[in-house]
């Protein structure tokens, strides 16, 4: 093999797996890995809670795709060849064993992420990777030999054959690759929480359902699945799975919308209406607030009936049909005006990057520009929560690392 040299710029999960996939196959390659903060790894540190959420055991491919908003069709063939399963085999020899939690997720056994920043910087590190962190590329220029100049933040250049860009979050004037002829779907944030300014709501921050379904009214967003209430608004899964798929109407909407909340998913309003009547016989001379209808948590279902209208005082007996009415209403579509968001605790994924239709993914080479290549969150590929991300940045960055020594 020839001994190119090889420039990736990113020091995140993809550029790493990158870098670590181009020097073991090609130990000629010379193989710098720049990264433009002080801090490599920081989205693996805090993922899953500072345990990491290294991917989802989910091993078919089609299916696995239709876990990401944006990206998942063209995934398909790239996943068949690194997905799920070369994934858990490439950190377990190297001596890192996974778990697979009741939900898909998996994570090391250690249940920390510095298991996982550890083996990637030995492997980088045995590989003989060359990384520098605080330099940025500020802009990239084809060289005559068919490679790149860099200027850095620095004001220094560097010279390289082939070229990865592994980083997000760039605006497109700010781009280094938009200047060579590529074009940037702009980044807006997905898997963030919903602000809700309710009193009642915040009130019951700390609790949280197994299953309720989400929707955004005029829209196709609908998601179930668990809830979480939070002291400013809702979080939990059916809320980031909501602003994953959600990410460009939700940002287009400035964050500022209806949010009906179907709290008992499992039950139509017609069965809901004939509890409340068997109630009515049964339990007629109870308090409607003491003696929960539903099953939801006392707190969540007086606060409901509460919504709905009904007193302290009603009884199950007495209890008119149009209260009976409103409290199904309350039940099955909640709504909340949403105000705002925040991030999912520390984490930040964002939708956008450049198109795939710019990528060829055999191999994650521009289409437009010869030796140019393309991983991770520079991709427009995401995924709802739940490892996705990072199975996207392990399977693009190892497919870019093998393809720019093979060449």
């Amino acid at each position: 093999m020839n001994s190119p040299r090889i420039i990736i710029a990113g020091g995140g999960a993809a550029g790493f797996f990158a870098s670590i996939s181009a020097a073991e196959l090609n130990p000629r390659a010379q193989v710098l890995l720049l990264e433009k903060t002080p801090h490599l790894l920081s989205k693996v540190r805090i993922s899953g809670g500072g345990r990491c959420n290294v991917t989802h055991a989910c091993f078919d491919p089609r299916e696995l795709s239709t876990r990401y908003p944006r990206g998942g069709r063209a995934l398909i063939g790239p996943l068949t060849r690194f997905g799920p399963t070369e994934t858990v085999n490439w950190f377990q020899s190297r001596g890192v064993k996974l778990k697979t939690e009741s939900d898909g997720r998996m994570f090391p056994t250690t249940d920390s992420s510095q298991t996982i920043i550890d083996c990637l910087t030995q492997a980088s590190q045995k590989a003989k990777v060359r990384i520098l962190t605080e330099h940025g590329v500020q802009s990239l220029q084809r060289s005559p030999e068919g490679g790149f100049t860099l200027r850095l933040t620095s004001g220094s250049t560097m010279e390289s054959d082939r070229f990865l860009w592994a980083a997000g979050g760039c605006r497109p004037e700010s781009h280094p690759c938009t200047a060579l002829g590529h074009t940037l779907s702009p980044p807006v944030p997905s898997l963030f929480t919903f602000h809700i300014d309710q009193p009642w709501l915040n009130e019951l921050a700390g609790l949280s359902l197994d299953s309720v379904e989400v929707s955004v009214p005029k829209t196709d967003l609908r998601e179930s699945g668990p809830l979480l209430i939070t002291h400013s608004g809702l979080s939990g899964p059916a809320i980031l799975r909501l602003s994953a798929w959600g990410a460009r109407p939700l940002h287009s909407l400035n964050y500022n919308f209806p949010l009906l909340i179907n709290w008992l998913p499992h039950s139509s309003p017609d069965e809901i209406l004939r509890e409340i009547q068997d109630r009515r016989e049964t339990i007629g001379a109870q308090m409607v607030l003491k003696s929960k209808g539903a099953n939801l948590p006392s707190r969540l279902w007086e606060k409901l009936a509460l919504l709905a209208g009904i007193t302290p005082e009603d009884r199950w007996s007495k209890l008119s049909r149009e209260s009976a009415n409103r409290l199904v209403q309350v039940l099955t579509a909640t709504k909340l005006q949403i105000t705002g968001k925040s991030m999912n605790k520390e984490e930040f994924v964002t939708c956008g990057g450049i198109p795939l239709k710019e990528i060829e993914t055999k191999t994650m080479q521009s289409r437009v520009v010869p030796n140019l290549y393309f991983a991770g969150e520079a991709l427009d590929i995401d995924g709802i929560t739940g490892g996705y991300n990072f199975q996207s940045a392990w399977t693009t960055g190892w497919i870019a690392g093998q393809s720019m020594v093979a060449t």
